[in-house]
């Protein structure tokens, strides 16, 4: 049998698990809430760690808490902060939708810790107290939205920003090596005027670029915290200076231009931060879609398909086709962006839920913020790795298909009329003539004019139909 210990709180005696840290509140909130079988990402928890550090520090520095109950509380608090207790943090994502459960967990493992380093023992609650030292200034209403702020803020710089930059920088070098390559352009899925491969790659590059430019337009919003309005936006019962020495304190820390968000309500009845952040993710997922789809296109085959970019090899197959090589990445990335596209409704409806002074539905907002921006920063950089870095032309087949586009006959427009073309494509497509034949055959266009006119290279830029001559 699992050995406990005998606390007590304002409700009464409760028996925990011996060996953990956490207290009365934590306990009663892991019978209360048996809802599914993960916790709260461990990104949320160190962020509580490092909010509850910059909170003991303010009030050290603002004469709240005296040097003997700030620095244990701190040290405790940065043991959180850095992973030391993610096993005594149980509680699922679905609880209180203020996040109270998690925040009162912290306060309670901080206050545990830090009493036994002063030699008490655990369940003392003296003489650091989870509530009136931990917590001192503090209200879940204002800490867990900061959490969440703080939270998103580390996941985006070590996580997403970084695997978007490499994809980018992927794309990009592939753009400079592949722009030479003339190929068959497609619309509708079916035939078109002649691109280059460049300038595909190049337009994949742009769609990440301009996705870190949106995921970094959110930032300023979330480096706003609303930490200091306590249980309703108002201040009450934290010192006057308190929001600024908080933020002062953890953008020192951190490198990051936190400041007060200067209408602290705003931060804690609404979440449009995180709407709007994951309308960015969202777009991105919109983005990689495409350049997954399209680069799992051009790979289709390799016999069968488009076949005009090799799929590297990744040593994985078939349970039954031997050898076969499938494109593996892109499946990942755009089921990726199918979770993402999901988590996109589930921020939507849960930031409209700020019900007067609190929206009390912060732990899914902020668990599916950051699952979108784990799995889309990983699935990026991995991508980009194993996929785009690693892709090769078929130039023989690139070749070969611009060749026989019968769309090359757009570059006859300007010579011969539009009507005129049309018949020379359309024989040349039921006669499977070469364009060449089939307007010579109708007397169009000589041999020696098809040859100076229709020719793909000139087709790549304004102009270029008549470009040739003529």
């Amino acid at each position: 049998m699992t050995r406990t210990r005998t606390e007590t709180d304002s409700l009464g005696t409760i028996e925990i698990p011996a060996d953990r840290y956490w207290g009365p509140q934590t306990e009663r909130a892991r019978a209360l809430f048996r809802i599914g079988e993960g916790h709260l990402d461990p990104g949320v928890i160190h962020a509580t760690g490092l909010q509850k550090w910059a909170a003991a520090e303010a009030n050290r520095r603002l004469g709240e808490l005296p040097d003997a109950i700030a620095e244990p509380i701190k040290a405790a608090a940065l043991e959180v902060a850095v992973g030391l207790h993610d096993a005594d943090f149980p509680l699922p994502v679905w609880q209180t939708g203020s996040g109270t459960q998690t925040n009162m967990n912290a306060n309670e493992v901080i206050a545990n810790r830090a009493n036994e380093s002063l030699g008490q023992p655990l369940g003392s609650r003296s003489p650091i107290h989870p509530n009136d030292h931990v917590n001192r200034g503090q209200s879940s209403n204002d800490s867990f939205p900061t959490v969440m702020h703080i939270a998103a803020i580390a996941a985006l710089r070590a996580r997403l920003l970084p695997g978007l930059a490499t994809l980018h920088e992927a794309l990009t070098a592939k753009a400079d090596e592949y722009a030479g390559i003339v190929k068959l352009g497609r619309t509708h899925m079916m035939d078109a005027v002649p691109v280059t491969l460049g300038g595909e790659f190049a337009t994949w590059a742009r769609q990440v670029q301009n996705g870190i430019a949106r995921v970094a337009d959110a930032i300023p919003r979330l480096l706003l915290l609303p930490q200091g309005g306590t249980a309703a936006g108002t201040g009450l019962n934290r010192h006057p200076e308190f929001d600024d020495a908080f933020c002062a304190i953890l953008a020192e820390r951190t490198g990051e231009a936190y400041a007060p968000n200067p209408d602290k309500s705003e931060g804690m009845a609404a979440h449009d931060a995180f709407v709007e952040l994951h309308g960015a993710l969202n777009t991105l997922a919109v983005s990689l879609t495409k350049i997954a789809n399209d680069i799992r296109l051009l790979g289709s085959g390799p016999r069968g398909g488009i076949g005009e970019l090799v799929v590297p090899a990744d040593g994985l197959s078939s349970s039954i086709m031997p050898g076969k090589t499938n494109p593996t990445q892109s499946e990942a990335l755009t089921m990726v962006c199918a979770r993402v596209m999901g988590n996109q409704t589930t921020v939507t409806f849960a930031g409209a839920q700020g019900h007067l002074e609190l929206n009390v539905f912060k732990p899914v907002i902020i668990q599916a913020v950051l699952e979108s921006i784990t799995l889309l920063g990983d699935a990026a950089r991995s991508f980009a790795t194993h996929m785009v870095a690693k892709l090769e032309p078929n130039r023989a087949r690139i070749a070969d298909q611009v060749a026989k586009s019968l769309m090359l006959v757009t570059a006859l427009n300007p010579h011969i009329g539009y009507d005129r073309a049309v018949q020379i494509a359309k024989l040349a497509l039921a006669e499977d003539l070469t364009l060449r034949d089939a307007a010579a055959r109708l007397g169009h266009v000589t041999p020696e004019d098809f040859d100076r006119w229709v020719r793909p290279d000139d087709m790549l830029r304004p102009g270029g139909a008549t470009g040739g001559g003529g």
